[in-house]
C-alpha cells in the first residue's frame, strides 16, 4: 500500500486535461505540486488559480505562456528543446498573483507550491541556467539549477532537473530532509518526475523500453517503501524518508525533475545522508568525472 500511495505510473494521476496532476488535493500532500501535459497545436491549458507560485518547464518543444497579473496581460515565449536530454531550456517563474494559459506543441511540466507570498514573475533563459556537474565516477550527473535558492527569488519552491547517463547513479548516497535541524537539515516534500531514453548516441533501444530504477525507504519521520522501475511520465512522491538511488539502466539515460517545498520558514535545501552509506561521498575525491557530460543541445543524438 505504501508503494501504491507514493509511486504513480504515467497517467494514473490524470485530471482536468493534464496527464498527471499533483497538488494539495492529493491525499497526504500539502506543500508541492506538479502538472504534466502533452500539447498539440491549438491546445491550451489554464493555470487559473492565484495563491500558487509556479515554474513552467518545457520538457520537449516550445511554449507560449499568456499570464495576467494586476490587470496586465503579458505574453512570454519559452524556447524549449527537442528533449530533456538536450541541455537546459527557458523556464518561467509565475508569481502567486498571476493566472496564465499555456499553449504550444510538445510536453510541458508546471511545478507548483501554494503561497500568498508574492515574488516577481521572471523568465529564466536557458543560457542563464546554472549547470552543475555533481558527483564523480559512476555517480556523475548533470543538474540544472534554475529554481534553486541561489538562482531564483521564489517564496517556497525549490526546483531543479537532473540528467543521469546510462549506468550511473544519482540521488546517492540516499538522503532525507524530513526534520528541521538548524544548519543541517530542512523539512521538504519532494516530487520526482521521470523520463528515460536510449543512451545518448545509441542507435539501439526504444523510448518505450527505456527505464531506470528508484527507491525510497523509511526514516523515523515516517514509513515509505518504493522500489520501482521508472519510465517516462512516472512520478514518485517523497513526503519523508530516505530516498535514492535513482539509477540509469545500462543502455538508457535517466532524467528527473525535482520539485520541493516545505513548512520551514527558510527556503533552504539541507539534507542528511543515510549514515550507512554516507562514506561513499569520500570516494569521489579520487575519481574522474564522467566525460559523457555535460549533455548539451549541440551534442544531441
Amino acid at each position: 500500500m505504501a508503494h501504491e500511495r507514493w509511486f504513480h505510473r504515467r497517467g494514473e494521476l490524470a485530471r482536468d486535461g493534464w496527464e498527471s496532476l499533483v497538488d494539495e488535493r492529493t491525499p497526504g500532500w500539502q506543500h508541492t505540486g506538479i502538472r504534466v501535459a502533452a500539447l498539440s497545436a491549438g491546445d491550451e491549458l489554464p493555470l487559473a488559480e492565484t495563491g500558487v507560485e509556479r515554474i513552467v518547464v518545457p520538457l520537449a518543444g516550445s511554449f507560449t505562456v499568456v499570464h495576467v497579473e494586476n490587470g496586465e496581460t503579458t505574453r512570454t515565449e519559452l524556447v524549449g528543446r527537442p528533449s530533456v536530454f538536450d541541455g537546459p531550456t527557458d523556464v518561467l517563474y509565475l508569481s502567486a498573483a498571476a493566472t496564465a494559459t499555456v499553449s504550444g506543441e510538445g510536453r510541458v511540466a508546471v511545478a507548483t507550491s501554494p503561497t500568498d507570498d508574492i515574488r516577481p514573475t521572471r523568465r529564466i533563459p536557458a543560457a542563464d541556467t546554472p549547470v552543475e556537474l555533481r558527483g564523480a565516477g559512476a555517480s556523475s550527473r548533470q543538474v540544472h539549477n534554475f529554481g534553486t535558492p541561489q538562482a531564483l527569488d521564489a517564496a517556497r519552491l525549490i526546483v531543479c532537473e537532473v540528467i543521469t547517463p546510462a549506468e550511473n547513479w544519482s540521488s546517492y548516497p540516499p538522503h532525507k530532509h524530513d526534520e528541521r535541524v538548524a544548519g543541517h537539515e530542512s523539512r521538504l516534500e519532494e516530487i520526482y518526475y521521470f523520463e528515460a531514453a536510449p543512451a545518448r548516441g545509441s542507435t539501439r533501444g526504444t523510448a518505450y523500453a527505456a527505464f531506470g530504477m528508484f527507491s525510497a525507504y523509511s526514516s523515523p519521520a515516517g514509513d515509505i517503501d518504493i522500489g520501482a522501475m521508472v519510465r517516462t511520465g512516472d512520478i514518485a512522491l517523497v513526503p519523508y524518508g530516505y530516498h535514492g538511488p535513482a539509477v540509469a539502466a545500462p543502455g538508457y539515460d535517466l532524467y528527473y525533475l525535482n520539485v520541493m517545498a516545505g513548512p520551514d520558514p527558510d527556503r533552504v535545501w539541507l539534507i542528511s545522508d543515510d549514515p550507512a552509506h554516507a562514506w561513499v561521498r569520500d570516494t569521489w575525491a579520487d575519481q574522474e568525472f564522467d566525460d559523457r557530460l555535460p549533455y548539451t543541445a549541440e551534442g544531441a543524438r
